[in-house]
């Protein structure tokens, strides 16, 4: 199934607690290769700039499928394709200041 749509129409609003397990997910586990900042590391940068001109549906099929010959396992044994889309949306998205 070919995924045609950006993360934006894609991504249904998971429930306040699934955000926060996805945001542990995306800090801890993607962070450990991405860098904990998501800069970069074994892994390229995951910030808005470095992903600017990748598509959304090459980015979900990433997450989901992982990256053959490289260290990006799939996860879509962990994450559907709407909460990958919430993902790819919430990293394009400038950077919360706390």
């Amino acid at each position: 199934m070919a995924l045609a749509l950006s993360a934006h129409a894609w991504a249904d609003e998971p429930s306040v607690q699934r955000q926060r397990e996805l945001l542990h997910l995306l800090k801890h586990d993607c962070g450990s290769c991405h860098g904990l900042t998501l800069k970069g590391g074994l892994g390229p940068a995951l910030l808005a700039g470095a992903i600017a001109d990748k598509e959304d549906d090459f980015l979900i099929r990433t997450i989901l499928h992982g990256r053959k010959g490289t260290a990006m396992p799939p996860w879509r044994d962990f994450i559907s394709a709407s909460e990958a889309a919430w993902l790819v949306e919430y990293l394009r998205q400038p950077p919360k200041i706390d």
